[in-house]
């Protein structure tokens, strides 16, 4: 549950606009680092205070300032204050149990989305909340933690690929949020897998750890379902109020964001129908099993009633019973008892009951 709910009572009762950290506790250090671009030249460095980068506000350059760690409340706010965000922005920085969102303050957008990555040790989807804040010619992005699906824009940055280096910050802005969404595909891919391998293992052997399976597909997949599906109405509402920090020539590739969107929530519709069948596969699969076996104790069962009749009569111990002193009365018992017991077996298995 502790995904799904962020407890924020140490903050109940603050002014609006009020920082509190809100979040996993984190002793690294908050790490800065910047991006400074254009066409012809590039910049990479690391920062070692707020301060450092408000230089980025005179540049013409576009600027990327990218804060790993919101957990010190007074460097958000100083990098705030220098960038000239909203109250309610630096508010919602420190608060890491936002939803996506989207909001438009003119002089800048603030954008909340959360960041899934596959944990394989874990075996489990490892999330975090990232902000992006664009600005006229700059973007700042915060993350709870060091480590994300960027590098390969770093890379493109670095190597001048593409035309990432020839449009401005919106167009940046719309890169980091397309490696955000690009990476929930791998998180399906991994799911997918597990579902599928499940779905073989409850077909030829269910076990009743499959339950507790199922039940983890099902949370993981509405926890994806719930990161997801605020995230179409942020694209939607980027390409409706169509913001002057947009301009014309990205709008297409948010459309395309848009659709690669709606892609991983239908995806995720029907990994939740297939995990919500897999349950029936697995009461099917008990089911089956047990009639195999009640079938098996049935057909025993069946062969012995017959035999107990033959030993009943001849436990009455009459004495005018004739085969009692007959010489092969016993044998001859015994071989009825087979003979009954391999005429119903070649009965049952002509009616394919066997």
């Amino acid at each position: 549950m502790g995904r799904f709910i962020h407890r924020g009572s140490k903050k109940a009762g603050d002014a609006p606009g009020t920082a509190t950290y809100i979040g996993r506790e984190r002793e690294t250090d908050v790490a800065i680092t910047r991006f400074e671009y254009d066409d012809s030249d590039f910049d990479h460095e690391r920062l070692d205070s707020p301060e450092d980068s408000f230089s980025s506000l005179e540049s013409a350059k576009v600027s990327w300032i990218n804060v790993d760690g919101v957990h010190d409340v007074q460097k958000v706010e100083r990098m705030g204050g220098g960038f000239g965000l909203h109250p309610l922005v630096i508010e919602d920085l420190v608060h890491t149990g936002q939803r996506p969102k989207l909001d438009d303050y003119e002089s800048h957008l603030f954008i909340v989305l959360r960041m899934l990555r596959w944990n394989a040790e874990a075996d489990e989807i490892d999330d975090e909340q990232v902000s992006i804040v664009l600005g006229p010619s700059w973007v700042l992005s915060f993350q709870e933690r060091q480590g994300d699906v960027f590098d390969p824009i770093r890379e493109r940055l670095m190597s001048n690929r593409g035309r990432i280096r020839k449009l401005g910050a919106d167009y940046l802005a719309y890169a980091l949020i397309d490696a955000v969404v690009d990476h929930y595909f791998a998180v399906l891919e991994a799911l997918s897998d597990r579902i599928e391998t499940l779905g073989e293992e409850m077909t030829t052997d269910p076990k009743r750890q499959d339950l507790e399976a199922i039940r983890y597909l099902k949370r993981e997949l509405l926890f994806m379902r719930k990161s997801v599906w605020p995230l179409r109405e942020v694209l939607a509402s980027l390409q409706r109020e169509e913001s002057h920090l947009f301009s014309p020539s990205v709008r297409p590739y948010l459309r395309d964001l848009y659709d690669h969107t709606i892609q991983i929530i239908d995806t995720v519709e029907t990994f939740r129908d297939i995990v919500s069948g897999l349950m029936d596969i697995y009461l099917s699969s008990v089911s089956n099993r047990m009639n195999e076996v009640m079938k098996v104790l049935t057909i025993i069962a069946t062969i012995f009633i017959p035999l107990s009749f033959i030993a009943g009569i001849y436990g009455m111990n009459f004495d005018l019973m004739p085969e009692l002193r007959w010489k092969f009365g016993y044998f001859g018992a015994l071989g009825l008892m087979l003979a009954v017991a391999i005429g119903m077996l070649f009965y049952f298995r002509r009616k394919r009951w066997l």
